[in-house]
C-alpha cells in the first residue's frame, strides 16, 4: 500500500510521526504530555513506538514544564505539548523561570491555536500565545502553516539547543509546500510577488491569505505575500523591502491584533520605515463556542475580509 502523502494527514499525526522518526535516531528525544496525548497525536503513535520515552504527567501542566526542564538539564530533548492556553498562559511563570531563564533545551507545543478550537469555547481559545511567548527572552516562536513546514520545524527544533515554542494546528491543512521545503527561521517565505500591497501572514491564516491573493490578482491587484513561520526571530529585512515597494501592509493572524505578528510588524516598521498597516485579527475579545466559519467572519479573518483590507491600500 502506498504511503499517505504528508499533506493528507492531520497535522497532529505529522507531528507525532516526525517525533518517532527523530527518536528512532536520537535516544535523547522525549515526549512529555499532560493528559492530552490523544489530542496532540502522540498517543498512540509515539507512545507505542517509544513507550520508555513517553511520559504522561496527568492534568498538571506546570509539572510537565518542570519535568521537561529537568530532563533538558540531564541532556534530553523534551517536547511538551498541550492545548495552547494550557501550554502557554497557564504555565507562563514556570516556562519563564525553569525554561527561558535557565535557557533549558525544552520544546513547547501549543495545539489547536485560536479559533481552530471553536467547539471548546472561550476557555480553550487562546489569542495571546504568540504575543506572550515572543515577549519572553531566549524563546523562539513558530507558527507553521502546513504539514511539510510543521515537520521541518519540528526537526529544526530538535537540533536547536535552546527553548522554542510552536503553535500546532491539529487538523488537515491545505498544502502550501512540498518535500523540498527548507525551514529557515531567519527568512520569511515570499509566496507571491507584487507591488500594490504587502500581505503578511502566519500559521493557520496563510492558506486563506494565499486564496485572497490569487483572487485579488484576477482583479488586477498585485499582492506581495510574505509568510512568516517564525514570529521570533522576525525577518525584518524582507518586511522593510516589501513595504518600501508597496507603501501599504496588511497583516493577518489567528490571534489578537495586540502583540502578535501584527504587533511585531508595526514595531519594525515604526522604527525602520513608517508605513500604514492594517492588522487583521481578534480585537481585544475572548472566544466563544462556534464554528470556524462563524468565527472567521465575526473577527474579520475570512478571504473576503483579507481582500477588502488589501484593496484599501
Amino acid at each position: 500500500m502506498a504511503e499517505t502523502p504528508l499533506h493528507e494527514l492531520e497535522l497532529r499525526k505529522v507531528y507525532a510521526q516526525t517525533l518517532v522518526e527523530l527518536a528512532d535516531g536520537n535516544p535523547e528525544i522525549v515526549v512529555v504530555e499532560a493528559d492530552l496525548g490523544k489530542a496532540s497525536g502522540t498517543i498512540p503513535t509515539f507512545s507505542e513506538a517509544h513507550p520508555e520515552r513517553f511520559i504522561d504527567v496527568g492534568v498538571a501542566e506546570a509539572n510537565m514544564i518542570g519535568i521537561g526542564a529537568g530532563l533538558a538539564v540531564d541532556g534530553f530533548v523534551p517536547f511538551c505539548a498541550s492545548f495552547t492556553p494550557f501550554a502557554t498562559r497557564r504555565v507562563y511563570d514556570a516556562i519563564t523561570i525553569s525554561v527561558a531563564y535557565a535557557d533549558a533545551n525544552v520544546k513547547i507545543v501549543g495545539t489547536a491555536p485560536g479559533i481552530t478550537t471553536g467547539p471548546n469555547g472561550g476557555t480553550h481559545m487562546c489569542f495571546q500565545d504568540l504575543a506572550i511567548m515572543r515577549a519572553m527572552p531566549n524563546m523562539c516562536v513558530f507558527a507553521p502553516c502546513d504539514a511539510y513546514e510543521l515537520a521541518a520545524c519540528v526537526r529544526w527544533m530538535a537540533d536547536w539547543d535552546h527553548p522554542a515554542y510552536m503553535q500546532m494546528i491539529r487538523m488537515v491543512q491545505p498544502q502550501v509546500f512540498d518535500e523540498s521545503y527548507l525551514f529557515d527561521p531567519q527568512r520569511a517565505v515570499h509566496l507571491r510577488r507584487g507591488g500594490d500591497v504587502t500581505l503578511v501572514s502566519t500559521g493557520w491564516m496563510t492558506p486563506f491569505a494565499i486564496e485572497a491573493a490569487e483572487q485579488l490578482a484576477a482583479e488586477g491587484v498585485a499582492v506581495d505575500h510574505l509568510h512568516y513561520v517564525s514570529v521570533k526571530p522576525l525577518d525584518e529585512e524582507s518586511l522593510v523591502e516589501s513595504a518600501r515597494r508597496t507603501g501599504y501592509v496588511v497583516t493577518v493572524e489567528n490571534q489578537s491584533v495586540i502583540g502578535g505578528l501584527g504587533g511585531a510588524v508595526c514595531e519594525v516598521l515604526s522604527e525602520k520605515l513608517p508605513t500604514r498597516v492594517t492588522r487583521l485579527g481578534v480585537h481585544d475579545q475572548f472566544g466563544e463556542v462556534a464554528t470556524e466559519e462563524y468565527l472567521l467572519n465575526k473577527h474579520g479573518l475570512s478571504v473576503e475580509h483579507i481582500k477588502q483590507a488589501c484593496r484599501e491600500g
